[in-house]
């Protein structure tokens, strides 16, 4: 019998992004499917009652939610071009690492591209210093996973890309060359990849959705 795998998402969204990554860097068939996240499908909310969001992914009618977990389940299913380490401390730290992106550096990225006008100073300065642990974590390494992609780097895609798009689209500066010669180095290296640049959406149009959703004025060039 055909496996059978489903992928709700939204084309601009990082965390459907990253599934989307993790299934053709596998080669997995899949059916996508686009949500309206104003107007959630009925099959959404049935495959994720708790949440009630984006991504999930149904392989042979079980439901996986969070973007996270359906990584560590795609790796675990389909061991060919493995994302996490073999080795148990590597693999958790990786883990943590991508926690830690989520968990920590979203929020306050968020809150310097989009929070309040008075509290974006703040927010540049928090999300400044838990930028720095990534560069430190980087070393010498080409990607976090070493030489190839890996769980991180698939997690960091909200920094690798989106988080150009966010500086771009409000005017803020927080991933520079001089304070973060590395993370710089690696983003560049991350967007420049074949593999991931296939896999991102169009930046222009994400640009001009955030402006629209946002309202904010698009900035003279």
């Amino acid at each position: 019998m055909a496996e059978e795998v489903l992928l709700f998402g939204t084309w601009g969204s990082p965390f459907s992004r990253r599934v989307e990554m993790a299934l053709k860097l596998k080669g997995i068939e899949y059916k996508y499917i686009e949500e309206d996240i104003t107007n959630k499908s009925s099959s959404l909310l049935k495959y994720n009652p708790v949440h009630k969001k984006i991504p999930v992914l149904v392989h042979n009618g079980k439901p996986v939610a969070e973007s996270l977990v359906i990584l560590e389940y795609i790796d675990e299913t389909w061991k060919h071009h493995p994302i996490l380490p073999k080795d148990p401390y590597e693999r958790a730290n990786a883990r943590f690492w991508a926690k830690f992106i989520d968990e920590k550096c979203l929020p306050a990225i968020w809150k310097s591209c989009f929070g309040e006008e008075k509290e974006r100073e703040k927010a540049v300065e928090e999300a400044s210093e838990l930028l720095k642990f990534l560069e430190n974590e980087l070393k010498e390494k080409r990607f976090f996973g070493g030489e190839t992609i890996g769980l991180v780097d698939i997690a960091a895609n909200l920094i690798g890309f989106w988080l150009g798009v966010f500086e771009e689209a409000n005017g803020v500066e927080l991933l520079t060359k001089e304070k973060f010669p590395k993370l710089s180095n690696w983003s560049n290296e991350y967007v420049g990849n074949s593999f991931i640049k296939e896999n991102l959406p169009p930046r222009d149009k994400l640009i001009a959705y955030l402006h629209n959703r946002f309202g904010i004025p698009n900035a003279s060039k």
